[in-house]
């Protein structure tokens, strides 16, 4: 056996039998060891910020590009943030033991569906740290042990965080396996726990299209994915100019390295020539680049012709691809086409208009006159998330504790006989 898989083999090991202790572990205790994360991550905070620091020294000498690096940088601010949402979901109900169904059948049976952990997790994930802390934070509330790979962007500040999480386990007398950290980098490591089937459960890959995809064509464990975050605007005919400007400024710029920001915008022509420009204005204080149809360069120089790729294209930078449609339905048929099942908004005071977009939709998540970068478990009171699903099996939307679970079915009788 090569040390490869015998080192992998022994971390998926370990974690199958914490998980079995993690399953049945009481609400009370659970929260009692996040609260002692939390308290954890205040006394080394030193310790990670100095971690971070030559984390984002290493990724600039490397050229790492801005997005990511954004996405890297750890501060006190940032920290804090961390610290908040283990303290969001310590404050959530347990999702684990609930009753989903229950019934007593003519035939003397007793059945329940109750909810249950999946078991272990893989999460395997790039540059960010927060990722560390947010999926830990939420397998161990929904009873999972839960594997962490990240990239050797994060590798410095991940370690520190990976092990405040194994120090508040044995505070507790609970087996630190239940949250551990590949170590090492190298690809290798990737391969073999992709082949781990009959430890893991459910992969969670977080990151660009070619991690993805690479974790999708290497596996037979179900994977929550999601492949793009192509997330369109849409500026209906009857929208307030004011509150698109604010929305799209927001959904556009805020931070341009998340899934849930906009890449695409959409106008009606009805209004194009009157809110377009003032749109750009807007995108061009930023800096934001342009590209848009025949039609909107026609109206605004200031934009660079589209090519069709663009209208397909996450950019994760200061760049928009800009469309002008005949309609809602135009625009519908336009994010059917181009966009990749992620969030999309419209903006307009129109309900009926609203309530169209919001029903033909078939995205995860559909806006109305709302940022897409509410795209986010945090925002949708789920405490923090383990990424954004597309799929639409089991779990679409932001990943957070119920769909971190699974169920069984517990059946009871007096004396129960199929005849």
């Amino acid at each position: 056996m090569s040390d490869v898989k015998s080192k992998i083999l022994k971390i998926c090991n370990d974690a199958k039998k914490a998980s079995l202790g993690l399953a049945t572990l009481d609400s009370a205790k659970k929260d009692q060891v996040l609260n002692e994360v939390i308290r954890l991550l205040k006394k080394h905070s030193e310790k990670i910020l100095k971690a971070n620091h030559k984390d984002v020294r290493v990724a600039k000498e490397n050229h790492l590009d801005a997005a990511k690096i954004d996405r890297l940088i750890v501060d006190e601010k940032r920290l804090n943030a961390l610290a908040n949402a283990i303290k969001d979901v310590a404050k959530l109900a347990d999702p684990v033991g609930k009753i989903l169904y229950d019934v007593k059948r003519e035939n003397g049976l007793h059945i329940r569906r109750i909810s249950t952990p999946l078991g272990v997790l893989l999460a395997i994930y790039e540059s960010r740290p927060n990722v560390t802390s947010d999926i830990a934070a939420l397998a161990l509330k929904s009873g999972n042990a839960v594997i962490l790979r990240c990239g050797s962007d994060s590798i410095n500040t991940s370690k520190i965080l990976a092990e405040i999480y194994r120090e508040a386990l044995e505070r507790f007398n609970l087996d630190k396996n239940a949250v551990s950290l590949v170590p090492e980098v190298e690809r290798e490591y990737v391969a073999e726990l992709l082949k781990m089937d009959g430890h893991i459960d459910v992969v969670i890959p977080r990151g660009g299209k070619s991690l993805i995809r690479a974790v999708m064509e290497h596996t037979k464990i179900p994977v929550f994915r999601h492949l793009d975050g192509n997330c369109h605007t849409y500026i209906h005919e009857k929208a307030d100019m004011q509150k698109a400007r604010k929305i799209l400024l927001n959904a556009k710029m805020r931070r341009v390295g998340i899934c849930g920001a906009t890449e695409s915008l959409l106008i009606d022509r009805k209004i194009a020539k009157k809110i377009l420009p003032l749109l750009a204005d807007d995108l061009v204080k930023v800096k934001c680049e342009m590209r848009g149809d025949e039609e909107a360069v026609g109206i605004d120089k200031r934009i660079k012709a589209a090519e069709e790729r663009d209208f397909y294209t996450e950019y994760l930078d200061k760049i928009i691809s800009i469309k002008l449609v005949r309609d809602i339905d135009e625009a519908i048929k336009h994010i059917a086409t181009y966009g990749s099942s992620h969030t999309e908004s419209i903006v307009t005071e129109d309900e009926a208009a609203a309530q169209k977009f919001l029903q033909h939709i078939h995205s995860a998540i559909v806006m109305h006159n709302a940022s897409t970068q509410f795209a986010d478990g945090g925002e949708f009171g789920l405490g923090a998330e383990v990424g954004i699903a597309t799929g639409k099996l089991h779990a679409r939307g932001p990943v957070g504790l119920e769909q971190l679970t699974t169920y069984k079915y517990t059946v009871t009788a007096d004396c129960g006989l199929r005849a």
